[in-house]
């Protein structure tokens, strides 16, 4: 979903991620967004929409960003582009890119596939990053438990669980258990937050080392040149 603050006249662009201030006006265009408030015919209020149009003022990017805002529920419905997702290097695996690249596009039509699909890119992680193989999800998140924080190996299980209500029947098939577009969205921020702790502080760390071993060579063989 575009990130946009009308309050304080801010949003972030969903193509190259920039931070920025916005301008907005009523039937009218006023630098970076168009909006329009049409009187609405009186029992059509719920179907009714304020447009809203955002002009990334990055100048490496300059793409228009469009959503529409339901204004009886304030519900924010993206058009362009339709589905906003991070994009991720390629040190994290491709398998693992793919189902939540493929979660974010499902989300708002079926959350609790989006769910399910997060549940396995989850598996994919503790495989790849830790290294962990057991016979199911829920024995590998138990080897978990020492190896990362209390708060966030029961967050890891919860989202388990909850992408088991999308992948496993009910005993009882007239026991409907539903996931909101809400929920799966919080389900989508953990496993972004994974790969920040996980994947990208290591690769972050991993080259600041590098750089510091790279540097100290280089004044090591300064000193020795100067030595001779």
């Amino acid at each position: 979903m575009i990130q946009i603050d009308f309050a304080s006249k801010t949003y972030v662009c969903p193509f190259c991620e920039h931070a920025q201030a916005f301008y907005a006006s009523h039937d009218a265009v006023n630098n970076n967004s168009y909006c329009t408030s049409v009187a609405v015919p009186q029992g059509l209020e719920e179907s009714s929409f304020t447009i809203h149009s955002f002009r990334c003022s990055n100048s490496a990017c300059k793409r228009i960003a469009v959503t529409a805002i339901n204004r009886t529920s304030g519900k924010q419905i993206d058009l362009v582009p339709q589905v906003v997702m991070k994009h991720y290097p390629n040190y994290i695996s491709q398998q693992i890119r793919n189902d939540y690249e493929e979660a974010n596009l499902i989300l708002e039509a079926s959350p609790k596939a989006a769910a399910t699909l997060l549940r396995r890119c989850l598996q994919g992680m503790i495989h790849d990053y830790w290294g962990i193989y057991e016979k199911n999800l829920n024995a590998e998140i138990t080897a978990l438990k020492d190896k990362v924080t209390q708060t966030q190996w029961a967050a890891i299980d919860g989202l388990r669980k909850m992408g088991n209500i999308g992948a496993h029947m009910e005993q009882d098939v007239n026991l409907i258990i539903d996931i909101d577009s809400d929920e799966a969205r919080k389900l989508m921020r953990l496993i972004e937050t994974l790969f920040g702790k996980w994947y990208i502080a290591r690769h972050e760390e991993e080259q600041l080392f590098m750089d510091i071993t790279s540097i100290s060579d280089q004044k090591e063989a300064q000193r020795k040149e100067h030595d001779s």
